[in-house]
């Protein structure tokens, strides 16, 4: 294995503050927000970017391959042994209001980071174990839905209207939230129904994913009702929004303007490189397991994290990742840096 390999448990950091936060309490309840919005940020600020990739020649070898494996599935116990933690903590019913919301915070950040973000990697691979993780990594989310439409959806019709994770010129984080949020999941019952009517059967039959993962998701609340009462059960739902809120602002920076052509005879262009911004910052691309190489994942999804792809002409977020997602929740400031950025692209 190469030294570099090792960068990536850098990662576990975001966790490991997390579960300071829950033991510590006080002003270290919300540590990986820290973590996110003020270190990797500020770092990011006075660190290179790294631009460069690895040559095919010295692309991992099936053993290292594993153990880059064995890091995105670390993350399955991790997440859950941390929401137990935090349920815990909550529920014992000693804690400032300050605190059980920076806990409430800090748990929403893992879940959107080592949750749904993982289970994103996850969920573009073809064995069915992984799968499985993929989706009780997206389950505390409660956004299990992501899995149908992120893949056969988002995939398809990225950078054009027909996909509602794919921010307009000019649209508002805060709009974009609602459309994409509500589109993405009637998107999702619908592309279950399509594939359902191809094979014969009705849309509301026993093998639609979306039923069964909404079966699942209620069985998962009953169990942290359970468990916890209902202060639990609102503080589970309170991170998977936070968690959810946080994937969708990464969708709006992700594509946020870019357009793919459409062809005279109806079809849209091939995804291109110039329809994903993208950020070669180290350590977001650490700590996202290299999500911020978005183009070359749309070019290829099957592509894993630790191999893809810086391209020359793939449009450059001003910011990393955490950075441009605090640019975004101010519009207008987000417009007056962008705007001309998509003016400039191969796509205006």
């Amino acid at each position: 294995m190469h030294w570099r390999d090792w960068k990536y448990l850098i990662a576990y950091i975001a966790p490991l503050s997390a579960w300071i936060g829950f033991r510590w309490g006080g002003w270290w309840s919300p540590s990986a927000m820290y973590v996110a919005f003020v270190l990797i940020p500020v770092l990011e600020l006075v660190t290179p970017t790294s631009p460069a990739n690895i040559p095919v020649s010295e692309e991992p070898s099936r053993a290292s391959r594993r153990f880059f494996d064995l890091l995105l599935y670390a993350n399955v116990p991790i997440l859950y042994g941390l929401l137990w933690v935090y349920l815990q903590r909550i529920a014992a019913g000693n804690l400032s209001v300050g605190e059980q919301i920076g806990m409430l915070l800090s748990m929403g950040v893992i879940i959107g980071a080592s949750g749904i973000n993982v289970g994103h990697e996850l969920g573009h691979r073809t064995s069915q174990f992984e799968r499985v993780l993929a989706w009780m990594l997206l389950l505390p989310a409660l956004y299990l839905h992501f899995y149908v439409e992120h893949n056969r959806g988002h995939h398809r019709w990225v950078a054009t209207d027909r996909d509602p994770a794919s921010a307009r010129k000019g649209e508002w984080l805060y709009a974009f939230w609602i459309r994409s949020i509500t589109g993405s999941w009637i998107n999702a019952w619908r592309l279950e129904a399509e594939r359902l009517r191809k094979t014969g059967k009705p849309a509301w039959h026993g093998s639609n994913q979306m039923i069964l993962f909404h079966l699942v998701q209620v069985i998962y609340l009953i169990v942290i009702f359970s468990l916890w009462g209902w202060i639990g059960l609102a503080f589970a739902a309170g991170s998977a929004l936070v968690g959810i809120l946080l994937l969708e602002t990464i969708n709006y920076i992700e594509h946020y303007g870019l357009r793919r052509q459409k062809r005279p005879e109806g079809h849209y262009e091939k995804v291109q490189p110039w329809h994903s911004w993208n950020s070669d910052h180290e350590l977001g691309r650490i700590f996202l397991y290299e999500l911020t190489r978005h183009s070359d994942h749309h070019f290829k999804a099957s592509r894993k994290y630790q191999v893809l792809r810086h391209f020359d002409d793939s449009p450059q977020l001003p910011f990393g990742y955490p950075g441009s997602m605090i640019l975004a929740l101010f519009p207008p400031l987000w417009r007056k840096v962008m705007d001309d950025r998509i003016n400039s692209s191969p796509t205006r």
